[in-house]
């Protein structure tokens, strides 16, 4: 008796450590999915790399290269389409920036993994023509395969003012826009620190004229510096906020309408949760996994071109290198082991691409932590996502009802779902009931929901520290 006991307290002191909730709270969301908006470009998702990756490591190897194929099927599996190169590597002048060869390598790699490139050019303590003669060999060899060039990484680190940064970018564009150069090169920019956002306003404003500008690029850390964090209970908390979206909005206003107004497409090129390569126990987690499936969906609905997960192994934290625990996976003995983030991607992957659909949370009484995106894909079914950040103790499990706006018949759905709903789980996380394994296979499956009501309506259930992506279709 005394053994069962135990075993029982054992039993809900776990679940209580875990956040497992009790507590159901209605929600009710309704769709329009008769009046579909703006479409979600086909290449939203992407992955920034340092450019140190580009030339083979010491002992001669390659990590962009078609030979390198568990990278190029973790790119395939996880919806990777557009590969940023650049980081404080690209401008730092003690790393020896990539020669031809090099080049070939990752253009190579590009194909095999059937996504696009942004490459970054050095401008601190560089050169308008060395620049140039790297824009000719890679136009000339890869147009097909390039969005753009960056001109300098976080240039407001170095340039100080926006007028010396203009100056200086003037003379590389004209430099490789020469006769005989790359007269056809797209540029993008000016990819600052989150906090020099106004320089991205200002570029739009100033370059869009130009006809040379494929997008405007800006860098977005929401949480701040990794290093800060010195409680990872409360860096989780932060993430899954509403105060974080509310960030977001502020830092839209302050570049978006600038682009917008000159008609040119807005890209987060560099983005993650907190930067200097994130914080451990905090970007390495589920809660990562929530808000990373979240922030893509919001900056989605918000007109976005799409996002640039900074990822790797290692990252460039300032002069330095860092653990990199933002990483959408990391280098493991028989592949690459796909950390929370990269759920969040596959989940996108899943259910981020097609028309808007306007999606509103009509009635929330106990005010549970929920989103709700809503897109009609080309085959004409009804994409939601769900995200129920609410987490630990207090949490609100929800009991959603659906109201899609229009005639659906069948409805399945996948979770989204870390072990016991612990947002600090670091691993034992499943999206269709499965992992991504390290060879990249994933053998999520889809779940039938319950038939609609009379009137149309479907309910879903969505447990606290869970996520779902429902597919509704006409038979």
């Amino acid at each position: 008796m005394i053994k069962t006991t135990r075993v029982v307290i054992a039993l809900i002191a776990s679940y209580l450590l875990a956040g497992t909730s009790f507590a159901e709270s209605p929600v009710s969301i309704k769709l329009n999915a008769k009046a579909p908006e703006a479409t979600v470009p086909d290449d939203f998702g992407g992955l920034s790399y340092e450019m140190a990756l580009v030339p083979p490591d010491a002992n001669g190897k390659y990590f962009f290269s078609p030979e390198n194929t568990p990278l190029v099927k973790m790119f395939q599996t996880l919806g990777v389409r557009i590969l940023r190169v650049g980081g404080n590597t690209a401008d730092r002048p003690t790393v020896k920036f990539p020669g031809n060869a090099d080049l070939d390598k990752l253009f190579a790699f590009a194909e095999a993994a059937k996504v696009k490139v942004i490459f970054t050019l050095r401008m601190r303590q560089g050169d308008p023509k060395d620049a140039a003669a790297i824009a000719k060999y890679i136009m000339d060899h890869y147009q097909a395969d390039l969005v753009c060039f960056a001109i300098g990484n976080e240039p407001n680190v170095f340039a100080k003012t926006y007028p010396a940064y203009q100056a200086e970018l003037e003379k590389y564009i004209a430099a490789i826009t020469a006769s005989g150069v790359a007269p056809e090169a797209k540029f993008c920019g000016p990819s600052t620190t989150p906090n020099k956002a106004v320089w991205a306003r200002d570029f739009a404003n100033d370059f869009a004229h130009t006809g040379r500008i494929a997008l405007i690029t800006q860098h977005d850390y929401p949480g701040g510096s990794g290093r800060k964090v010195t409680n990872s209970a409360a860096g989780r908390d932060n993430m899954l906020s509403t105060a974080w979206p509310e960030a977001y909005q502020k830092f839209y206003a302050s570049f978006v309408p600038a682009t917008v107004a000159n008609g040119i497409p807005y890209r987060l090129e560099e983005a993650n949760n907190y930067y200097n390569g994130g914080a451990k126990d905090v970007s390495d987690t589920f809660a990562a996994a929530l808000w990373g499936l979240d922030y893509l969906h919001w900056w989605a609905a918000h007109g976005a071109n799409g996002i640039n997960f900074h990822s790797g192994d290692t990252v460039a934290a300032g002069e330095e290198n860092a653990p990199c625990r933002y990483a959408v996976f990391w280098t493991s003995p028989s592949g690459y082991s796909a950390h929370p983030l990269g759920y969040a991607l596959k989940a996108f992957e899943l259910g981020g691409y097609g028309q808007l659909v306007p999606a509103q949370i009509a009635a929330n009484a106990d005010d549970v932590n929920l989103t709700a995106y809503g897109l009609l894909a080309k085959d004409k079914s009804l994409l939601v996502t769900l995200i129920n950040k609410d987490h630990s103790t207090g949490a609100h499990d929800a009991k959603v009802t659906l109201t899609p706006g229009d005639a659906y018949a069948k409805g399945t759905v996948m979770y989204l779902t870390g072990p016991q709903g612990d947002v600090a789980a670091t691993s034992g996380i499943t999206l269709g009931g499965a992992p991504i394994k390290d060879n990249a296979s994933w053998k999520g499956k889809w779940t039938k929901l319950a038939k609609p009501s009379a009137s149309g309506e479907f309910t879903v259930k969505l447990p606290a520290a869970t996520a779902a992506v429902i597919k509704l279709t006409r038979k």
